[in-house]
């Protein structure tokens, strides 16, 4: 029998949500048994244990709320004695990128370079989206940035939250107005249509697997999301691609905690390119640590995308870092009132910020 588990753990409160796999649970009655470093389920005909990766270590004698949910095991809290180090997120872009390197821009989809070596002598972060506006509220004089840009020079890297800019250069992408030029020529039925085409005309394609990497800004700036590439040193060496769901949840962590510290907000929505909102995002805490026995298998369809391939090596059990969110899909007119009333709050909150 294997014991299969998995433990959430608040490193700010020093607590954790234990669950017992309901598959541990089948040949009852069952002794369950917490040690500080271990778990022990045994029954008339089996028994099962599973070891906790380093420096996890619980205290057993503080359990409570012991309660069994069916088709999902056996919860319980308790507190912990040692708090572990937190591994870092599978990628974080601002951090990766220093001045004075040599780095090499690869498609996230496929692994074709898209930026051969640069070195940039500048990597600087661009200011937050609403930076116009506070300008006009500190300044006592006219916003003197109010008819310029900030756009790269040769050798500079912007970095904004969810993508950077680069001065273009003749690199491994395709325009895409390149090959729709010509459908601009074609009258548009609305202003919305005429945008949303030349939007467009400006996407920046990889040219081995055609996938949108960002957008040309101006004539000599590009627009990189960074759900789309990887920007590796040229030093080292690169020859795995993250799997997709693993990346793109790595890098949305990464911005609802940057975001989250830097604006003390807890709320997000997610748009595209015609501003229609797809989802909805409350984060509820960004401290959790999640540890998950590796015969466990049967709990990703139910706690997580990433699968195996996800879990650092610990041993018998994985641990990685994680923020828990609550989200309401938005497509298809879905959770219209939320989307109402989550505005309406945002409002309120502004309007009161202002008196």
């Amino acid at each position: 029998m294997v014991c299969a588990f998995l433990l959430e753990i608040r490193r700010g409160t020093q607590s954790a949500l234990l669950v017992i796999r309901e598959a541990s649970l089948r040949n009852l009655p069952a002794d369950i048994s917490v040690a500080p470093g271990r778990l022990e389920v045994r029954s008339s005909s089996a028994c099962g244990v599973a070891a906790l990766p380093p420096g996890v270590s619980l205290a057993p004698s503080s359990c409570r709320g012991l309660r069994r949910l069916h088709g999902d095991g056996l919860h319980l809290h308790l507190r912990l004695r040692d708090v572990p180090r937190a591994p870092e997120l599978v990628y974080n872009l601002r951090e990766s990128l220093k001045p004075q390197k040599s780095y090499i821009f690869y498609c996230q989809s496929c692994g074709d370079i898209i930026v051969k070596e640069r070195k940039f002598f500048r990597v600087l972060p661009l200011p937050s989206e609403n930076w116009s506006a506070l300008v006009e509220e500190w300044c006592c004089h006219p916003n003197p940035f109010a008819r310029s840009t900030l756009h790269p020079q040769h050798d500079d890297c912007f970095l904004g939250e969810t993508f950077l800019l680069l001065n273009s250069r003749n690199e491994s992408y395709v325009p895409e107005s390149l090959k729709c030029s010509s459908e601009t020529e074609h009258d548009h039925t609305s202003q919305n249509d005429s945008t949303l085409k030349s939007k467009e005309n400006t996407r920046v394609i990889c040219e081995r697997c055609k996938t949108t990497l960002g957008e040309t800004v101006s004539s000599d700036t590009v627009k990189y999301y960074v759900t789309e590439v990887i920007v590796w040193p040229s030093e080292e060496s690169f020859s795995t691609i993250p799997s997709r769901s693993q990346f793109i949840q790595s890098m949305v962590a990464q911005c609802l905690v940057e975001l989250s510290s830097a604006k003390s907000t807890f709320r997000f929505t997610i748009k595209g390119d015609n501003g229609r909102i797809y989802i909805l995002i409350w984060l509820l805490n960004s401290d959790t640590l999640l540890v998950e026995s590796s015969g466990s298998s049967s709990s990703h369809s139910v706690f997580t995308l990433f699968g195996d391939n996800f879990m650092a090596s610990c041993g018998p059990s994985g641990m990685w870092s994680a923020v828990k969110v609550l989200y309401q899909p938005c497509i298809n007119n879905r959770n219209k009132d939320s989307v109402d009333r989550c505005w309406k709050d945002c409002g309120a909150m502004n309007s009161k910020e202002e008196e």
